[in-house]
């Protein structure tokens, strides 16, 4: 029977998630038009993308008022789900759907693997309650179902399920392993009747590096490492600047956020978003120096600081245009002391998504074998493995929590705790005594 579940709410995920990546393809589309229209007037073309975020940012927060749950990521609140601390109502999946829209296809620099991560937490929800699955399998439904929904984001069928094992159970349970794998099988193959199959970067053949080069990405991923900390704090201080405005409504606050952002979209395009453009822009080597440290810093700012709203989105996709910048920038640097390094300009920017990743996230085999998919790359693997060891163990050593280990500990701090309004056959789900069901930012 959860099996049976798992195949269907996972062929439910697939069509929902990939309908939600099929309109923000179109968004980009048309905030792309609307930017090339705004260029021909210079004096005052800046105040359209200003408004489209700022607009974008308030309306996507305004709907969280009716699903706080809804807010930031959702990848903490499916942890939470597997802990036994909440489970979504239904009301979250139109919320994060339309607030996703809304916020990442106006323009913030967020992920859409948050909100199809959390949506297929709560379809898997929405599936298991009426049949009547006890609490422990619509846990394991919602973990299984949440990796589908990250499958669905990138692509990614492998990375997806190993999510669902590193990141939110942190264990491998055979009635886990069965639900995850079918759940994933169907939750694709539904979301490449609207995508289509294909890697979501394309990359060029890359050659394996000399076996003396893992030195030099052993150091790579220790400075990585260093960075990956410093992006933690800045999410979390992030989200404490936007509370210490409580006087004002959340939506002005967060149409503020979206406003230096729309500024942002005006003068770099690549800027802003959710960074596939750049980091294929990255890969493909069509950016100079110069630019790759500038859009190092910009996004390097404008993700925490796009999260600091509260608005439906995710950090992963990202983090990963960060780490494509970041690595192809210590490329153009470190290539004239160890020209080796010229033999495979592309290698350090895919090595750098998977590490900055494994840096910020603290799930490096997910990491890894998630950049394997979306670049369809395989000769990276041991440079990749080689790296993520060297950034967690910085990361471990500077006793800076996982991102989503901090964001769960926030939710029992900022939020007011929401009601229970769900119930199996007539009773209450039980909490542990003093835990609240709440979302990821502060209201």
């Amino acid at each position: 029977m959860l099996c049976a579940v798992g195949a269907g709410a996972g062929a439910a995920v697939g069509l929902v998630g990939g309908a939600f990546r099929w309109l923000l393809l179109r968004a980009d589309t048309g905030r792309t038009a609307l930017l090339h229209w705004a260029h021909h007037w210079p004096a005052a073309g800046w105040i359209a993308p200003v408004a489209l975020v700022a607009a974008g940012a308030a309306a996507a927060r305004y709907l969280v008022r009716f699903a706080p749950l809804a807010s930031g990521s959702g990848v903490q609140d499916v942890e939470a789900v597997w802990r036994g601390e909440a489970e979504p109502p239904l009301r979250v999946l139109p919320v994060k759907f339309a607030g996703g829209l809304a916020g990442i296809g106006s323009g913030l620099a967020l992920g859409r693997e948050g909100p199809t991560v959390h949506m297929g937490a709560v379809i898997a929800a929405a599936a298991g309650r009426p049949l009547g699955l006890d609490r422990d399998d619509r846990r394991i439904l919602q973990a299984a179902l949440g990796g589908a929904g990250l499958g669905v984001a990138f692509n990614a069928p492998a990375a997806g399920m190993l999510f669902s094992f590193e990141e939110v159970a942190r264990s491998f349970r055979p009635r886990l392993t069965l639900v995850t794998l079918i759940g994933s099988a169907t939750a694709i193959t539904c979301s490449r009747l609207i995508l289509g199959n294909r890697p979501d970067f394309l990359v060029g053949p890359v050659a394996a590096p000399a076996g003396w080069l893992i030195a030099v990405y052993v150091a790579f991923g220790a400075v990585t490492g260093v960075f990956g900390v410093a992006y933690n704090h800045l999410i979390l201080r992030g989200l404490d600047l936007f509370g210490r405005f409580r006087r004002y409504p959340a939506e002005l606050r967060a149409a503020a956020v979206g406003g230096v952002m729309g500024l942002l979209l005006w003068f770099a395009p690549l800027g802003a978003g959710g960074g596939d453009v750049l980091a294929q822009r990255v890969l493909g080597g069509a950016i100079g120096t110069g630019a790759l440290a500038w859009y190092f810093l910009a996004r390097f700012l404008a993700g925490p600081w796009s999260y600091s709203a509260g608005a439906p989105g995710g950090l992963f996709a990202p983090l990963l245009a960060v780490g494509a910048v970041w690595g192809a920038l210590i490329h153009r640097l470190a290539e004239p002391l160890l020209p080796a390094l010229g033999a495979q300009p592309q290698a350090l920017a895919i090595v750098g998504m998977s590490t900055f990743f494994a840096a910020v996230v603290r799930a490096p085999v997910t990491g890894i074998i998630l950049i394997a998919e979306m670049t369809a790359t395989t000769t990276l693997l041991v440079p990749m493995l080689a790296a993520a060891f060297a950034a967690v163990l910085v990361a471990t050593l500077l006793r800076n929590e996982p991102i989503y280990d901090s964001l769960r500990a926030r939710m029992h701090q900022h939020r007011p705790a929401v009601p229970p309004d769900h119930t199996l056959q007539g009773r209450r789900l039980r909490r542990p005594p003093g835990t609240h069901v709440t979302a990821a930012g502060p209201a």
